[in-house]
This record gives C-alpha cells, structure tokens and sequence, in this order.
C-alpha cells in the first residue's frame, strides 16, 4: 500500500487514479510497475480506477518496442479503465515516419535511434523503411494518444501548461513541450497540473504542480502517482 499524505488537489469520492511517468523504453520497468498497480489496486477494492500514462513511451531507453508491444497487448492490469496521452516522443516520431528530413534529423537526435534499434532497425534507412518495419498496431497506437485528462481538481498533461493561459486557449505544442515559463511559475493554475517531461531525482509535489518524470531511462525509478480523494501516494520499479 502507498504511504499517502496530503495531495495539493482532490478527486471525487470514490475515484482513484494510477499515474505513470515517463517511460522512455523502459519495458521491464513497466511490466513491474502494472504488476504493482494490479496489486494495490486488488488489495484495496472500491474506488474507481484509471490507469493514466503521461507520455514518452518511447526513445532513449533500450526497449521501445517492447513498450508498445506490451500498450497495445492483452496484459494491461483488470478492472481498470485506461488512458494514455502524447508526449513530445510520440509526436516526433510519427513526424519522423512521415518522412520530412527536419523531422528525421530532430528525432534522431532526441533518442530515435535507441527505438529504432530496439525494432531491429537501421537509423540510416529511409523512413519508409522504418514506417513499413514497425507493426501498425503501434504505429495505430501512437496516432490514438490523448493531449490531456482532465479531472476533478487535476489536469493531466505531458508537459504543462502555459500560465496565465485559459485552459481552452492551450497550445497542444506546449502541452507536449514546455519546460519554462511553466516549471519556474509559483502561482495557481485553473488545476494542479500532473505532468512529466522535466526529469528529476523523485517526485515533485507543490501547491500548483505535480512532476512523475524520474529518469527511468538512465537509472532512476519508473514512478507511478496514486490519486485518492485529496492525498497521493505513490509505487515505484
């Protein structure tokens, strides 16, 4: 069971929401972490629950394709709903099997090359290439992924918001994307905002924000939010 305290914005009685940070081709860590959520989750019956992932299923880490392969499986946790939003990975790869030579080179460059390399593929091939190896269930996947999730007191994005934004007026560039102003801002937005995006050594929690991104990928855990009422806890693998 999470150690809970207080959370910095609430959800409806009777509501429970399991969300994940970033994965960044962490497929064994993925696969432990759901094992825990189905776990607590079992041992805790009641609440409604939704499992929500904030993005960057893929790049950097060794195994992208696994990540999809288990997304897109029959091995997701029972008896919760599921949702799952873009991140700047998703969107730049889907550019990249497109085909356009900026998009390529700028998804080479941010980690592309680790999940191409996980499909057994070669980052000099053409993107037709890669398009047409990669299985299109995942490619269906990535195409069907949510901006954001909005519920009781907490918005669910990938990056963040804009302040001093309304929510409607959102850039979805910014919702996948933005780093500053959002991280350094310290007053209120419309909802405590839970994204990833912005890798540190453990959670973040503050009055307006809340970060799960902790560097999966290069070591540190895969770290999952669980949202009840007004506390949080969390599960980490």
């Amino acid at each position: 069971m999470p150690a809970f305290r207080p959370a910095p914005a609430r959800l409806p009685a009777g509501r429970r929401i399991y969300a994940v940070g970033d994965i960044h081709g962490c497929a064994d860590r993925l696969a432990a972490l759901h094992g825990l959520i189905a776990a607590d989750h079992a041992a805790r019956p009641g609440p409604s629950g939704l499992l929500l992932h904030l993005g960057d299923f893929v790049d950097k880490g060794g195994d992208s394709a696994g990540v999809l392969r288990w997304m897109t499986g029959a091995a997701l946790p029972r008896n919760l709903a599921v949702k799952n939003l873009t991140g700047n990975h998703e969107v730049a790869m889907l550019a990249a099997l497109e085909g356009g030579p900026g998009d390529v080179a700028d998804w080479l460059w941010c980690g592309g090359r680790a999940t191409l390399e996980s499909y057994g593929l070669s980052p000099e091939a053409a993107a037709a290439d890669w398009a047409a190896a990669i299985p299109p269930a995942h490619q269906a996947f990535l195409q069907g992924l949510d901006l954001f999730h909005q519920e009781g007191g907490y918005c669910f994005v990938h990056a963040g918001l804009r302040p001093g934004t309304p929510f409607p007026a959102q850039a979805p560039e910014d919702l996948t994307r933005i780093r500053q102003p959002f991280l350094s801002w310290t007053g209120p937005h419309d909802f405590v905002v839970v994204h990833g995006h912005t890798a540190r050594a453990e959670p973040e929690v503050l009055p307006n924000r809340i970060n799960l991104d902790t560097a999966a990928w290069s070591g540190g855990p895969l770290t999952c939010a669980v949202l009840e009422e007004d506390r949080i806890g969390f599960l980490f693998a």
